[in-house]
């Protein structure tokens, strides 16, 4: 995908990534779970402006946005929107495809369902650290390409979890059926 597919706004975004293929270093799986997060949102990191934290989140679409949630896990976004708006998508799930003996090393298990359900455990799965923040998602190390052409894709939609701040702004997306996904809708 190019940076101008990440040019809309964040709902949309991750809508359209369902489906779609995400590699970090040719590790990585299908796109089966994101939450979408805008500035104007009081769930999303953006909401007070620009910070030293998010500044990646006002730059232009198609780069990452890492953080470290609890303190413990990194986390992996999609900047979206135009520059300057403070949107991005989170990618909560994968269903993994590529690389698993790397994903089970860096997890320390072996359930392949466990290996990318839900956002911290996608970034250590996938080697996610501070040195990705900022990075085109359309350069090495990342891969994203999107479902092929004609594959029907159910996506369900529903409430954020894990937030305390508009938590019925229906902006988290699933593919239906996926075992992999990091809860039930």
């Amino acid at each position: 995908m190019r940076p101008a597919d990440f040019a809309a706004d964040a709902p949309a975004v991750a809508h359209a990534l369902i489906g779609a293929t995400l590699l970090v270093d040719g590790v990585g799986g299908t796109i089966v779970e994101t939450e979408a997060y805008d500035m104007a949102d009081a769930a999303s990191h953006t909401f007070g402006g620009p910070t030293a934290r998010n500044r990646a989140m006002f730059g232009p679409p198609g780069h990452a946005y890492v953080y470290r949630s609890y303190g413990i896990h990194w986390c992996l976004n999609f900047v979206c929107r135009e520059a300057g708006h403070g949107a991005g998508v989170l990618i909560r799930a994968l269903q993994p495809t590529h690389g698993l003996p790397a994903m089970r090393a860096r997890r320390g298990l072996h359930d392949e369902r466990l290996l990318c359900a839900g956002p911290g455990r996608v970034g250590q799965a996938l080697g996610i650290t501070l040195a990705h923040y900022g990075l085109p998602l359309d350069a090495p190390p990342f891969s994203v390409l999107g479902a092929p052409p004609g594959t029907p894709v159910d996506v369900l939609t529903g409430p954020r979890i894990g937030i305390s701040k508009a938590v019925d702004t229906p902006w988290r997306f699933g593919l239906a059926g996926s075992r992999y996904l990091s809860r039930r809708f």
